[in-house]
């Protein structure tokens, strides 16, 4: 993967948050939205109270649009997700919500609280791209929105946690989860390697179908016969603080390639 044939991020794309508590149904919709070119997912959270913390002004997270199940886990109500978002259409007025659910039940009663559209389960490709426009068409002609620096939403414990990209060293897949790796520590989040990679694919370079690696923060790269993996991290493997990353055999050529390109100091054979 050519990293630098990434074309910049547009800056009229949406920025959308999905609370939904089922993990394969929220991971399923961010990639939606995602590839549909339309919108940006900023935050991927299971519940209400999660996303009350993206939506806090201290969070630094740009919110234009809420895709929210009706039925939210845990929280003793069938309709808990819809409950919520009518409070926070009568203190959020400028904020639009979207209801993704698996219940027709509940329409009428959404777009009379003022949703801009009720998706239903299981979602496609052309209903979120129809729904995303449906969106944008309800945004204020004179809106001025900062699309400033995106940020990367994670989770520690109860806590959401928000990192700055170019403080990741990378990202990993494992057991249907994602880990941003950083120098404070690993966290969680609800995003796939694929998501991150269409909002950072010029920051983070695919290197194993399980790793999405900082560049930046390389500190060395090991080849033993076949097999080749990084260290990445804050300092050199020998006592430094960082992680191994195995380098897929059909990528090793071209993440050695891409570490040298703007390097000097060794003469290429």
């Amino acid at each position: 993967m050519n990293t630098s044939a990434f074309p910049e991020r547009p800056k009229d794309r949406l920025r959308a948050l999905v609370v939904e508590d089922e993990w394969p149904a929220r991971n399923y919709l961010v990639e939606l939205i995602e590839s549909s070119g339309l919108a940006e997912v900023v935050g991927a959270v299971a519940d209400d109270e999660q996303a009350r913390q993206v939506l806090q002004p201290t969070s630094g997270v740009n919110v234009d649009v809420v895709f929210v199940d009706v039925q939210l886990a845990g929280r003793g109500s069938e309709r808990a997700g819809l409950d919520w978002v009518r409070t926070e259409i009568e203190s959020r007025r400028s904020l639009m919500f979207v209801l993704a659910t698996a219940f027709e039940n509940h329409a009428v009663e959404a777009f009379e609280l003022g949703v801009v559209d009720y998706l239903l389960k299981p979602f496609s490709e052309e209903r979120v791209n129809q729904c995303l426009h449906r969106v944008r068409a309800r945004l204020p002609l004179d809106t001025n929105h900062d699309y400033g620096k995106l940020r990367i939403v994670s989770r520690r414990k109860k806590s959401l946690v928000f990192l700055e990209p170019e403080e990741i060293w990378a990202f990993e897949a494992a057991d249907r989860m994602t880990f941003a790796h950083t120098e404070l520590g690993s966290f969680d989040l609800d995003l796939s390697l694929s998501a991150i990679e269409a909002s950072f694919g010029r920051t983070f370079m695919r290197v194993h179908r399980s790793w999405l690696v900082n560049l930046k923060h390389v500190k060395e790269l090991e080849r033993d016969g076949n097999e080749t993996r990084l260290f990445v991290g804050h300092r050199l493997s020998d006592g430094g603080q960082g992680i191994f990353v195995q380098v897929a055999r059909d990528r090793s050529q071209v993440v050695r390639d891409h570490l040298l390109a703007n390097a000097t100091g060794l003469r290429r054979l």
